[in-house]
C-alpha cells in the first residue's frame, strides 16, 4: 500500500533482526515497520522518562546536557 509517509532505512545485526521479529511475532504486529516503529517509540518514552527523573533528582542538568542534535 503506497504512502506518503518519510521513509528511511535501519541496518541491523542478525540477532537484532531476530529480537525485531520475535517482538512482531508475540505481539501479533502486521509488519516488521510496525513493530520497529512501536520499539523505537517505547524507546523514546523510556529515554524521555528516565531523563527527566535524572532532572528531578539533579537540578544542576540542563537540558542542553541531553541534547545530542
Amino acid at each position: 500500500m503506497p504512502t506518503n509517509k518519510p521513509r528511511y532505512t535501519v541496518i541491523v545485526d542478525e540477532e537484532t533482526l531476530k529480537e525485531i521479529d520475535d517482538f512482531r511475532f508475540n505481539n501479533r504486529f502486521p509488519s516488521r515497520s510496525a513493530a520497529t516503529l512501536e520499539l523505537i517509540r517505547a524507546g523514546m518514552q523510556a529515554l524521555e522518562k528516565k531523563l527527566a527523573k535524572e532532572k528531578q533528582s539533579n537540578p544542576l542538568l540542563s537540558e542542553e546536557n541531553h541534547s545530542k542534535k
